[in-house]
């Protein structure tokens, strides 16, 4: 069976749960965690991306991240790309780090963001790393101990958590304590991490009182939420997929949008291929690969061999290219057709 695409959007909440080849360790002590949570930062700040909740276990990592502009496979193309060559060189060994696939799971926000924030920090007393919720409060290696205050990643989003406990800074730190605590009791939960009905329709207890009833669900593995999320989440998905067929359709390829580009800003074509940092091509370049990417469906690979830039630069251009295009009000559907 092939494998189905990932589901994003702007703004969307993802659980990314990303596993050693053959369960073997991808963080061999802290030095490996410090390179990637620092690597880490810098590509969640660098493309606006959100961040929750994070636990390293040596042999998986867990995120909790809400997208910006940018998609989420480039954010995670990125880091684990960036970690596998770095983990490689420093072993001396060769070949892949992580499972070919790495698990994405689009989540409704109500009401399972604070439970996705719990249950990914509660990650290394599960594994255990840490024997209680005192240890945590301390341990460097999950977000937890950064939204206590004991270790400070400027990347990661306490506020917005902690707003969901109260407005006043020092009891709701307490109460999102011990909202934690009572989950410890928990253990694993596949309803969060499990099969695609299970998560779409909100745990076991809502499947078999939906079964009882013989109500269907609409399910999919990808995403977590009930069945309206998962239907208005496949029809913007399957709005986005016939947008980029229509072009491929049409025969629309990463020349005919550039041309498209240099028209818009009053320019020659080989203008929008120059490097450099001038200006107007910068703002050629950056709608370029907007639109490439978000439109077209073209890798940021097959883009950074076109400009001659890293993947890093062509996804910092996606960025700014979607600020741009928002900004001026540009369309390209408008603007090619």
């Amino acid at each position: 069976m092939p494998r189905r695409s990932r589901l994003d959007t702007p703004g969307a909440l993802h659980h990314i749960i990303v596993r050693g080849i053959d369960r073997g360790k991808i963080f061999d002590d802290d030095e490996d965690r410090e390179n990637f949570l620092k690597r880490l930062g810098l590509i969640l700040m660098e493309t606006k991306t959100s961040c929750y909740a994070w636990a390293l276990i040596p042999n998986h990592f867990h995120l909790l991240l809400r997208t910006g502009d940018v998609p989420v496979t480039t954010v995670m193309q990125r880091l684990l790309t960036g970690h596998a060559v770095s983990y490689n060189r420093r072993y001396h060994r060769h070949g892949h780090l992580f499972q070919n696939r790495y698990k994405s799971i689009l989540c409704q926000d109500d009401p399972y963001f604070l439970e996705l924030v719990r249950y990914i920090h509660l990650n290394p007393i599960r594994a255990g790393l840490v024997q209680d919720l005192k240890s945590l409060d301390g341990y460097p290696y999950s977000g937890h101990s950064v939204i206590m205050g004991n270790q400070k990643h400027i990347w990661q989003d306490c506020k917005t958590v902690l707003e969901y406990f109260g407005k006043r800074a020092s009891s709701s730190l307490c109460i999102y304590r011990e909202f934690v605590e009572a989950g410890i009791e928990q253990g694993r939960r596949a309803d969060l991490t499990g099969g695609g009905l299970l998560r779409s329709s909100g745990g076991w207890t809502a499947v078999r009182e939906m079964r009882k009833a013989n109500i269907h669900s609409k399910s999919d593995e990808r995403i977590l939420g009930d069945g309206d999320f998962v239907d208005r989440i496949l029809a913007e998905a399957n709005d986005a997929l016939d947008r980029k067929y229509e072009l491929r359709a049409r025969g629309i390829c990463v020349d005919d949008i550039a041309q498209t580009v240099a028209n818009l800003l009053d320019m020659k074509l080989e203008e929008v291929f120059r490097e450099g940092r001038y200006k107007r091509v910068v703002m050629a370049r950056s709608l370029t690969c907007y639109w490439a990417v978000r439109g077209l469906g073209v890798s940021m690979a097959l883009l950074a061999q076109r400009f001659k830039i890293s993947i890093g630069a062509v996804s910092k251009s996606v960025a700014r290219g979607a600020e741009i295009a928002q900004k001026e009000g540009y369309e390209l559907r408008k603007l090619i057709f």
